[in-house]
């Protein structure tokens, strides 16, 4: 059967979705909240979440009525996880109501987010058909204002690549600064130690998946990409009222706007994109709170503009860790769309046997990269599904080396011609005035691009 026919199949027996309610609680500092989605009768799925406590939080400071909304709007963007495992046509919102903009907003977000879901398993619908919601009657909670509820303080969502340590790095003497990490790993925890904070001054999110869910996607329903960083967004926006942090700084560049597949929506980094963040704000203005403010502190940047700050921040380069596939074991796999961007942007700045130590091989002689490559500079029609770069960033990092005079026999560019696309120069002098910065944070970054 194929994809598309297993999708109508699945919306024909599984007719409705619904969310039918989330509770929280907070005992000796920590806060422990869970979901409640029901397919059927039979099948629910409640997934939570645990923050662990830690000295600078604040929950009794955040008047219930804005708890619930934060709660609540977590609860928005965990369900797309279970709904893609059967896709029905309707989706209940029984908490609290959404009026009709909302309601767009949202079907904007999932129908986006899931672009690449769709695409790859070839599943053809419209943003009209996928999904009809309701909602409740109940109005949805609201606070306004909150004076002196936030401070001049920033929340830094670590990931443990190298851009999320190249916003650590530039801020962390700079501003009052508390280091972020959902589902703590070793490249996480290990970039945050070298950053100089303790466990004890980062905030930590434990985030459980349902079992359910992994028992069905196991037995073959639907499955697929999510927008894991429009759910990491509303988390910050919990972690930054309990912290009392005014700014959220995300690490995403200029360069995830570009689509994964030319010349369409589809992007796997669709949620990282400025697109996105322009969305996120707005709602979060008039939904959430008017005083909080998300935005990325990268966004002016570029990835090679990104590689070379990362470059300079040599403690790092032994303990952060960008591959997907690796991140189980923390390692570097070596064989994914991930390690080699990764290794390509970084090469105009590091050396091949410095990049050899940090990655474990010399990507540049496993032949067996070559179809990946082709993907990266646009050799192939579609870029992989992977947080890289834009093509024209790849081709200049090749060009980079293909001018060393290096030989290059027996490697991924034995027989690679030389473009005329732009130089690593040119995107080192790139300034992406597209962008929510502060000025105090858009001083910070050009002093640390000139620095």
């Amino acid at each position: 059967m194929s994809n598309q026919a297993k999708f109508d199949s699945l919306r024909a027996t599984f007719e409705s979705f619904s969310y039918e309610s989330f509770h929280y609680s907070v005992e000796n500092g920590a806060f422990f909240a869970t979901f409640d989605f029901v397919l059927t009768p039979e099948i629910a799925f409640h997934p939570t979440f645990l923050i662990p406590s830690r000295s600078f939080y604040h929950w009794q400071d955040i008047p219930k009525p804005l708890l619930d909304n934060l709660v609540f709007h977590i609860g928005m963007i965990e369900l797309i996880s279970y709904w893609k495992i059967t896709c029905p046509k309707k989706v209940v919102i029984r908490p609290f109501a959404l009026d009709d903009n909302q309601i767009r907003w949202w079907k904007k977000l999932y129908f986006n987010g899931l672009g690449e879901f769709f695409y790859v398993n070839g599943i053809k619908t419209t943003i009209d058909e996928f999904m009809q919601i309701e909602s409740a009657m109940t109005p949805l909670p609201t606070v306004g204002r909150n004076d002196g509820l936030l401070h001049e303080q920033t929340l830094i969502p670590v990931g443990g690549g190298k851009d999320s340590v190249v916003t650590l790095e530039l801020l962390k003497n700079r501003v009052p600064a508390i280091p972020l990490i959902i589902n703590p790993r070793g490249a996480t925890t290990e970039c945050v130690a070298a950053a100089g904070f303790t466990e004890d001054q980062t905030a930590i999110i434990k985030r459980t998946l349902d079992p359910t869910m992994l028992k069905m996607n196991a037995e073959g329903y639907l499955n697929g990409h999510t927008p894991f960083s429009a759910l990491l967004a509303f988390y910050t926006i919990l972690l930054g009222f309990a912290t009392k942090s005014k700014y959220i700084a995300l690490s995403n560049e200029s360069s995830a706007n570009e689509p994964t597949v030319p010349d369409t929506e589809i992007n796997h980094q669709y949620s990282k994109s400025v697109a996105f963040e322009n969305d996120f704000r707005h709602y979060v203005a008039k939904y959430i709170n008017v005083d909080i403010q998300y935005f990325s502190f990268l966004r002016p940047l570029n990835e090679l503009q990104i590689a070379k700050l990362f470059s300079r921040a040599k403690d790092y380069h032994k303990v952060f860790k960008s591959c997907n596939a690796g991140s189980k074991t923390d390692s570097w796999c070596g064989r994914c769309p991930k390690c080699l961007f990764t290794w390509l942007a970084l090469s105009p700045f590091i050396s091949r046997k410095e990049l050899t130590d940090i990655f474990g091989k010399d990507l540049m002689s496993d032949i067996n990269l070559r179809p990946i490559l082709d993907q990266l500079d646009g050799s192939v029609e579609v870029k992989p599904f992977e947080c890289v770069g834009t093509v024209g960033e790849v081709r200049a990092c090749v060009n980079k080396i293909l001018q060393t005079g290096d030989n290059l026999k027996d490697t991924i560019l034995e027989g690679v011609d030389k473009t005329d696309d732009m130089t690593v120069e040119d995107y080192i002098a790139q300034f992406d005035e597209g962008n929510n910065l502060p000025p105090l944070f858009i001083n910070i970054l050009k002093e640390g691009l000139h620095g």
